[in-house]
């Protein structure tokens, strides 16, 4: 008897044609706003600037916000990747899931349009970095956005073999929160400005709602 996937096991509502498209315009539009508002001398620019100061002259002890910052390491956050989908990968194959490797690629094809994408924007953006920080390629952080599509990939890969709402629920909670963490410790250590940090929130959330839009529709062509 087969085990229910997960998109069957997260709520009776069935889910709404397009929401996912939707979705992606609404964070392409926030994100494009940002990316302007950065770019030129605006007032949100500057409010974000004074932000950055007062976060870096914060009671966080130094050296747990760069623990934090840390986290969000490539050498850090992608072999937490690579080692769940070789975990899920293993489960697929013993229970027989036809193509048990696809999930685990769609993950890692997600992690590599990270530089892809974070790189040419640095480079088009050239926003300067917060006092003490040489170069101009600081938006969006690439960091952030390493650690949120890690993460958040890794969490989506595992949510299906999970048992119990309360397990997932608390895994994708803490995946936001490590998440937030290392966005916040970037900036407290005065890598990176807030909107820098904010901007590849966005950027993350649609790699990964494209994802998850794949992972189910996979899942729904099985059923």
């Amino acid at each position: 008897m087969r085990r229910p996937g997960l998109y069957g096991r997260l709520g009776t509502t069935p889910p709404v044609p397009g929401r996912p498209t939707l979705s992606l315009a609404t964070l392409a539009l926030l994100f494009a706003f940002l990316t302007w508002q950065v770019a030129v001398d605006t007032p949100l620019r500057r409010a974000d600037e004074r932000l950055g100061r007062a976060a870096a002259d914060g009671p966080l002890p130094d050296g747990f916000a760069e623990l934090l910052a840390d986290l969000g390491n490539f050498t850090v956050a992608v072999p937490v990747l690579v080692v769940t989908l070789a975990y899920v990968a293993w489960r697929a194959r013993r229970a027989g899931t036809p193509r048990w490797w696809l999930p685990g690629l769609a993950a890692l094809v997600t992690m590599a349009a990270v530089p892809a994408l974070v790189v040419p924007l640095k480079e088009a953006v050239g926003r300067t970095g917060p006092p003490g920080m040489a170069g101009a390629a600081y938006y969006p952080s690439g960091h952030t956005a390493t650690a949120a599509v890690a993460y958040g990939a890794a969490v989506l890969l595992l949510l299906p073999w999970l048992r119990g709402s309360h397990v997932r629920r608390e895994l994708t909670l803490g995946c936001l929160v490590l998440v937030a963490a290392v966005g916040f410790g970037l900036v407290r250590r005065g890598y990176h400005w807030p909107l820098d940090v904010v901007a590849s929130l966005v950027l993350s959330a649609m790699l990964l709602i494209g994802l998850r839009a794949f992972l189910k529709s996979r899942h729904s062509r099985r059923s």
